[in-house]
């Protein structure tokens, strides 16, 4: 990462930060408590609603579910993003708050994201009072991050960003200790599709496979070979990688089954390789299950491009950071192959996703979209810390900006 000078002193002290973050934190369990899937987020959207009114932001309800909330001197020019939704997933952390709705959990940390860009909002709101905010900020509270492609689109179709300059976001980290952050310019998370194979035979008695078209030897081509074979023909730098969820077909060990299904998702590290490997899965699957005399039906839902950030908006960042959290704090962080709808913002407007360590210090590493993960509450100080500052910096619109300049 680059050497960068810090900003003209911190803009949050820890006297502004304290009350904050004991309302950051409430937030945060009332809505781990009543997760809500996406496009279905009316109580949380109504939550932060009502707390960013209190705090005197212009909030503006999104069409379904969501919300922007806009403060400070002129109109908005710098944006920060959240996401609203949860995960159908059981929640397994015996935690005093855990998940009150049975099967659905903030599994992915969209209950940090939106208490920490809260808690940054009320930050915010005191340094403008103050005189101390340089220019208007937009909070976006995005609907429907957890499926594709992404309430992301919706959101801009709503125009959230017309008018911004830059914006910036965090994703929970659970690989980092809380306390830290991880940066990277470029991409910083993968392309994502869903890919769902279908086949369909006749069926039969498994003593007469010849007879009935074997569908489960011919889905067993599928599962192992469409993976082998896009590695084959998309450039391997892009990192293409197809993983499968679920496999069925049968229900009796001794007969032939007519249907059969695998889905999984299709990740990939460039854009233009994502689009290629999914132009070729049909084809691919065709060839595969030709000798099989079986049919196959794909569908490939397309999902989001990779989050590519901008160089000069993840400097931005990293002052910020830097001059919050410490140089030791802040760690170059790769590429994933998850995939992440703030990538769509990023079409539209410059702008950078930070990762927000959520690790205990020596503690378990819980994996995200997993019934125990427990992120470390002690990241939500440092994860409002960094969106405050990043978004009161002078230079977080990014206007006239150029490498150097930072």
């Amino acid at each position: 990462m680059s050497s960068l000078s810090p900003p003209p002193g911190p803009p949050v002290p820890a006297d502004l930060l304290a009350p904050h973050l004991a309302t950051a934190l409430a937030l945060r369990r009332q809505v781990h408590a009543h997760p809500e899937l996406s496009h279905d987020e009316h109580a949380t959207t109504d939550a932060v609603a009502a707390l960013m009114r209190g705090a005197g932001y212009r909030v503006r309800l999104l069409p379904g579910t969501g919300l922007t909330a806009d403060i400070g001197p002129g109109v908005p020019v710098v944006a920060l993003r959240a996401d609203l939704d949860a995960l159908p997933l059981q929640e397994a952390t015996g935690l005093p708050y855990a998940s009150t709705r049975p099967s659905i959990a903030h599994a992915c940390g969209h209950d940090v994201h939106t208490a920490v860009v809260a808690g940054a909002g009320l930050v915010l709101a005191d340094l403008h009072r103050a005189g101390a905010l340089p220019h208007g900020v937009r909070l976006i509270f995005q609907a429907a991050e957890e499926v594709m492609p992404g309430g992301a689109l919706e959101a801009l179709r709503a125009g959230v960003v017309d008018g911004i300059g830059a914006i910036y976001s965090l994703h929970c980290d659970p690989s980092l200790d809380a306390g830290t952050v991880g940066l990277k310019a470029g991409p910083i998370t993968s392309a994502s599709d869903h890919v769902t194979v279908r086949l369909f035979g006749t069926g039969g008695h498994t003593s007469r496979p010849h007879l009935a078209g074997d569908l489960v030897f011919a889905l067993g081509q599928v599962v192992t070979q469409l993976p082998a074979v896009l590695t084959r023909r998309v450039d391997p730098r892009s990192g293409v990688n197809l993983t499968w969820g679920m496999v069925s077909a049968g229900e009796a060990a001794n007969a032939v089954p007519s249907t059969g299904v695998a889905s999984g998702t299709l990740r990939c590290m460039e854009t233009e390789a994502w689009q290629h490997a999914g132009e070729l899965v049909e084809g691919v699957v065709a060839d595969l299950v030709r000798p099989y005399a079986v049919r196959a039906e794909v569908t490939l839902q397309r999902g989001v491009p990779p989050v590519d950030n901008d160089v000069l908006a993840t400097a931005v960042l990293e002052t910020a950071a830097r001059a919050e959290l410490g140089d030791l704090a802040v760690l170059p962080t790769r590429q994933s192959l998850g995939g992440e709808d703030f990538a769509w913002y990023l079409h539209h407007v410059r702008g950078a996703m930070v990762r927000l360590g959520t690790r205990t210090p020596g503690g378990v590493t819980y994996d995200l979209h997993r019934g125990d993960y427990q992120p470390d509450e002690a990241a939500l100080g440092p994860g409002i810390r960094v969106l405050a500052a990043t978004a009161a910096s002078r230079r977080a619109p990014l206007d006239d900006l150029r490498p150097g300049t930072v």
